[in-house]
Parts: structure tokens; C-alpha cells; sequence
């Protein structure tokens, strides 16, 4: 049988069918189809068990097995499908199945428009693409582009990882997905959310922007704009990046960030700075670049490394230096190359610093070779202490105890309770034990073949109110957070003369107590 509904441009063949009548209970106008049904339009084959075939409106309604094929690169499943011949626009119903060379396509009704080749199913729809399941209420599917358009609840399973997200472009050739709304995708290991990007499914990685996180147990990167290969563990962050260590309470940001998983190191740079917090305080410091390293495995930060130009400001202590390493496993904080550390009113500087922090609160410190404290007696003279090595010691984060070994020297200007001038006090020792009381000095205790002279005002000789290597160096001091990225000299005000407490000084021999 090879007849056909008339309409120049909505011809329907009907190429096969084992037997065709009418039935008026039906309607005059449609004939009934049984048997192997097949029917054409242009290049495209219906093929069904039956179908009422609508001769004046041009549309027929098929049922069971349902078969659309457009020319051998597409092909449509379903139980019943409605069509209309001058629209060219298929209704399928029923376990509807779409298939080409690249995905499957299952849902209960699908749109189909020969005329634009778009799908769209309007209430939950699942395609499988090789190795990958996309889920959705809502989709729509460009047959030659092979572009899928997700709305509402989607979900991209993958081996290795599940994305969820609002509004989702897949493209079943590539295996690119692209986002337009909040997104999240969940590995193994991390997890990334976005508002807008893209994810190479096949190679395993992801270009993010608009509010752009990825995040483990304990680190949380976050960016403008977010490079991440899953596959390397490698991700590049630009922007307003944030590193969050809640198992440290410390928070990384800066402009640029870079991150190595799989070598369990990072760095950002750019306006860096690293905030340490507890419930006391905040410590704030700035470098050039700062640097991350952590356990792999447990995916925990280890050490933090700060380079050039770093400073730190927090309400009861601030430093400089030229590089910083804070190793998080002892809690201990190493200040390299002309490091300064201030601690209320004392300047200390050596070669190299060592902090110790215990509970969130600074425990001792190390002052390595050339170990210098100076302190303002007034606007003209400084208290000075000096040796080859110093170990101070804190009671809530102020500075209680300092011991001298090795060449330890003093010049200390001694006042009655009112102020006014004994006289200055030049020692040497051995060693030295220094105690100290609401962050001044309060007794010093020389040991080990004490050399102590007390010089009236008028009889200091000259330049003897300097130790050797004596330096001032409050301009460089942070006062507040925001000089943390002042880098060279910072304008300062001459500081007023501040009240002097009574100083006790002991000499002890080698021995004695």
C-alpha cells in the first residue's frame, strides 16, 4: 500500500500497513491504520502497531511500539505519539526513549519539533551519556548540536563525582557542562560550588566564576574565578581568593592563589594576608607571597611560609622581618633576616626570632645571636638590653621574664617613684635574669662576673648610652592591621615621656641565688 494525505507541505505517506478502513464512529475524516504500520514524511519513518491517520487536518495518533527514525542518526521510542503534519510536531507518551550515536534519552512525554529538531520534556527526564547520568524536570535537546538544556534539580552523575545544579548546558559530543546557577559538584575528596562555569567531564576538570568554592573537611578555596583539574588535584584561583583552615582557625587571602593536591602545597600572592584567630584576639600578617603546605592525607594544614616584606599586627604584639615560617604542628613561628618583634613597649630584634605559642597565646621566645631590647625611658633615652642569645617567657600574652646568655650588657636609666633621674646604670654579665611587670622592667638580676657602674646624670661618658648595634625602629612598627601592608618608613609622631617604676638590680657571682 503506498498512498498519501495531500498538502504540498505536509505529505504523509503511508508506506506499509497490513489493513486500512474507515469507521464513522472514528470521525469521517480518519482512516484506521493496522498492522506493521509505517507512514513517511520527507526523509522521516513512523512506524507503529496502529494509527488513526486525520486526512483533513493532516495529523495522526499512533499506538504501541512506536517507532520515529530520521535518517538513521536519530531514532524515538515510545507506547502512543500524536503528530502533527504541517507543524511537524511529535507528542510522545509513555516510556518515550530518545537515542543517537551519543546519549539515551528516557522520560513519560517528549516534545519533539522536526522543524527546529529541538526535544523538550516538561516533567523529569534522564539521559545517559557513556560512563554519565544527567537528571532533570525539565529539559530541552538540540539534535544537531547535540546541546542538552537542564532547568530545575539537575543532577550530572559521573564515576568520580555528582553535580547538582539549577540550570545546566551539557553537550553530549564533548562532555562539557555548563552552569548558569548555584551548582554544587561532590568528589571524593572535595567539594565545588558555583554560580556560573563550565566542567569538562572527560578531562575531569572545571573553569568557575561568580562565587566560585571548593572545599575538604578542614580547607575551604574560594575566588572570583576558579581553574580546578580534579584529575592533577590542581587548582588556580584569581581574585578575592580565600583560604579558610577552620582546623587551624586561620584565613589565607589575597589576589592570585595556586594549589597543588596532589603535593599537598599552595601559595596566594598579591595583597596576601593570613589572619589567625582565636576568641581573644586576631593575628593579621601581610607578605609578598605566602605559602601553604599540608598532609595529603588527612588533607591538613602543616606549615605556613610568609616571604619578603612581612609584617604582623595583633593588639599585644607586632613584627617584621624578611621571611616567616609558622609550623603548625608545634605551634611555633620562626622570624628570619632582620626580624623586629614588638611586645608592648619593648623593640626585640636579633638574627632570627622563634615564638612559641601554646593555647592560642604566646608561650615563650628564642632571640638568636645579636639579641637587642630597647625600650623608650623617655623621648631622648632608651633602656637597652643585649647579649648573644635571649629566651622570654609569657603569662597572658605579656612579657613576664627574659633570660640574657652570653655577653649580656644593660643600660638602664634609673628613677625614684617620681620620676625624676638617679642616674643611668651601664652592666655587663655573663648572663642576666630580667623580670618585668605590666610590660616594664621591674628588677634585673646580673649573673657571672657582674661589671655594674651607676653614672650620675652629668657624668655619663659620652656615647655610652648606646649599645653597640642600637636601633630604634618604630616607623617600621604596625599600629593598626592595615600598616601590615605599609612597606617602607611610616610617618610617626614623637612619643610622650611615660612614667618610669623603681628598678632593682642585683649582682650575683657565678653560683649564688
Amino acid at each position: 500500500m503506498n498512498n498519501s494525505v495531500f498538502g504540498q507541505k505536509t505529505i504523509i505517506h503511508i508506506e506499509k500497513a497490513r489493513l486500512a478502513n474507515y469507521d464513522k464512529r472514528l470521525g469521517i475524516d480518519i482512516q484506521r491504520l493496522i498492522g506493521n504500520v509505517v507512514l513517511r514524511q520527507d526523509s522521516t519513518l513512523f512506524y507503529c502497531d496502529s494509527a488513526y491517520l486525520n486526512d483533513k487536518l493532516r495529523n495522526f495518533e499512533a499506538f504501541g511500539h512506536v517507532h520515529i527514525n530520521f535518517n538513521d542518526s536519530l531514532d524515538i521510542y515510545s507506547k502512543r505519539l500524536k503528530y502533527e503534519g504541517e507543524s511537524r510536531i511529535a507528542e510522545l507518551f509513555d516510556s518515550v526513549r530518545m537515542v543517537d550515536k551519543t546519549m539515551v534519552l528516557v522520560t513519560d512525554y517528549l516534545i519533539y519539533n522536526r522543524t527546529t529538531r529541538i526535544a523538550s520534556y516538561p516533567n523529569n527526564g534522564t539521559i545517559t551519556n557513556q560512563d554519565k547520568i544527567l537528571k532533570s524536570k525539565k529539559g530541552f535537546y538540540h539534535t544537531d548540536t547535540k546541546e542538552f538544556y537542564f532547568r530545575d534539580d539537575v543532577e550530572l552523575i559521573s564515576p568520580d563525582n555528582t553535580a547538582y545544579s539549577d540550570t545546566l548546558v551539557y553537550n553530549s559530543q564533548s562532555e562539557i557542562a555548563w552552569f548558569h546557577g548555584p551548582t554544587v559538584i561532590r568528589g571524593k575528596d572535595n567539594t565545588i560550588y558555583t554560580e556560573y562555569g563550565w566542567y569538562d567531564t572527560k578531562q575531569d576538570h572545571a573553569h568557575l566564576s561568580r562565587r566560585a568554592k571548593i572545599w575538604n573537611d578542614e580547607q575551604m578555596l574560594e575566588s572570583d574565578q576558579l581553574f580546578y583539574n580534579r584529575d592533577i588535584g590542581f587548582g588556580d584561583a584569581k581574585g578575592n581568593v580565600l583560604i579558610s583552615d577552620t582546623a587551624n582557625n586561620m584565613l589565607i587571602s589575597g589576589d592570585i592563589g595556586k594549589m597543588w593536591e596532589l603535593e599537598g602545597r599552595s601559595f596566594v600572592t598579591g595583597k596576601a594576608m593570613a589572619r589567625s584567630y582565636d576568641e581573644k584576639d586576631t593575628l593579621f600578617m601581610h607578605a609578598d607571597t605566602l605559602f601553604l603546605t599540608f598532609n595529603k592525607k588527612e588533607k591538613q594544614a602543616r606549615d605556613l611560609y610568609a616571604y619578603k616584606h612581612v609584617k604582623f599586627f595583633r593588639k599585644d604584639m607586632q613584627g617584621k622581618c624578611d621571611s616567616l615560617v609558622y609550623h603548625m604542628s608545634d605551634s611555633a613561628m620562626r622570624m628570619y633576616i632582620e626580624p623586629v618583634l614588638w611586645s608592648q613597649k619593648n623593640q626585640l630584634t636579633a638574627d632570627s626570632i622563634l615564638i612559641a605559642i601554646s593555647k592560642n597565646s604566646v608561650d615563650s621566645l628564642v632571640m638568636y645571636n645579636t639579641a637587642f631590647i630597647v625600650s623608650h625611658d623617655s623621648i631622648e633615652n632608651y633602656n637597652q638590653i643585649k647579649g648573644k642569645n635571649m629566651t622570654g617567657y609569657f603569662v597572658d600574652n605579656e612579657l613576664k621574664r627574659i633570660y640574657v646568655d652570653g655577653n649580656a650588657q644593660t643600660v638602664y636609666w634609673v628613677r625614684e617613684e617620681d620620676k625624676s633621674l638617679i642616674g643611668t646604670n651601664l652592666a655587663k654579665a655573663s648572663t642576666m635574669l630580667i623580670r618585668l611587670h605590666e610590660n616594664e622592667i621591674e628588677s634585673i638580676t646580673y649573673r657571672s662576673n657582674p661589671n655594674e657602674v651607676m653614672y650620675p646624670e652629668k657624668e655619663l661618658p659620652n656615647d655610652s648610652d648606646r649599645l653597640k648595634g642600637f636601633r630604634w625602629l618604630s616607623e617600621w612598627r604596625p599600629l593598626v592591621k592595615s600598616d601590615i601592608f605599609v612597606i617602607g618608613k611610616r610617618e610617626i609622631e614623637i612619643p610622650k615621656t611615660e612614667e618610669q617604676k623603681p628598678v632593682n638590680l642585683q649582682l650575683l657571682n657565678e653560683g649564688e641565688e
